[in-house]
């Protein structure tokens, strides 16, 4: 089953990412000044590294602490007797609700920031940008996960579905395309948009430290981080990525470094000194 399902996702994620490329590529939505091809292989090996890493490290022991907690029946899903379609639907709500304060968190705590401000870094975004995580952010995402699966008790099915809509639409969402803005208006109050998350990217802090949500957009307006909504035009040309190292735009030195590196300053730290 660990073999089908991890198969399974592969196949997803890869399909995703080579229509997204696609998309981006024909119907881009901002000029992009650094060579495709180059973020490609940075953000391609990046994402091998990671992927060796998590696999080696993660993949099996989160696969036997799901069996593990369905079969000692832990979890508010498990207390509440839910099964079949309605345990798929209301688990994947319930855990993209716990992404959305995982990775509020991963903004308001310094420590917790060094590590996911690596993504940040970059001063443009498309699909290559959802590749582009720190390892160490990755590992603690799974350490956060695993309370995740024993204060629910998802489902094993119910867990991968979630993790391949998470796969799905962050590189849907980081793709550089949009909708138009009827559209926008419409889809992005159910779901996360491509314009809905590059705000989340952008160099100005009042739209950059807001907008966390992964798949559901309600949550952001639910806990009052929703940022105000920009036209298309808007979005054409605005500065993405972080107020420092500018220079730095897909570079492997800073990507592995950026935990320790000397100018690395919290955005808790950042709102202290304003």
């Amino acid at each position: 089953m660990d073999l089908d399902l991890d198969t399974g996702r592969l196949i997803v994620f890869l399909t995703g990412f080579g229509f997204f490329l696609a998309l981006e590529s024909l119907l881009p939505a901002r000029q992009m000044t650094s060579a495709k091809h180059r973020r490609l292989l940075t953000h391609g090996f990046m994402a091998t590294v990671n992927t060796l890493l998590v696999r080696t490290l993660t993949f099996v022991p989160m696969l036997a602490w799901l069996v593990y907690v369905e079969q000692q029946g832990w979890g508010l899903a498990r207390w509440l007797g839910l099964s079949g379609w309605l345990e798929f639907i209301i688990s994947i709500i319930v855990l993209d609700a716990f992404d959305y304060f995982w990775h509020r968190a991963n903004h308001r705590i310094t420590f917790l920031w060094r590590f996911h401000k690596a993504h940040h870094a970059d001063t443009q975004i498309d699909v290559s940008t959802a590749l582009r995580f720190h390892p160490g952010e990755l590992l603690l995402s799974s350490l956060a996960k695993a309370t995740w699966v024993v204060i629910w008790g998802p489902s094993t099915i119910a867990w991968f579905l979630f993790e391949i809509l998470v796969s799905w639409f962050a590189q849907a969402h980081h793709a550089n395309w949009d909708l138009p803005d009827r559209l926008e208006r419409v889809v992005r109050r159910v779901w996360v948009t491509p314009r809905f998350h590059a705000i989340h990217h952008l160099v100005d802090r009042r739209f950059g430290d807001a907008n966390f949500s992964t798949l559901l957009s309600v949550w952001d307006p639910c806990f009052g981080t929703e940022a105000e909504a920009l036209s298309r035009a808007q979005t054409k040309d605005l500065d993405l990525g972080l107020p420092e190292a500018r220079e730095h735009t897909a570079s492997l030195k800073q990507w592995l470094t950026e935990p320790i590196a000397r100018r690395n300053l919290g955005l808790s730290q950042q709102r202290q000194a304003d």
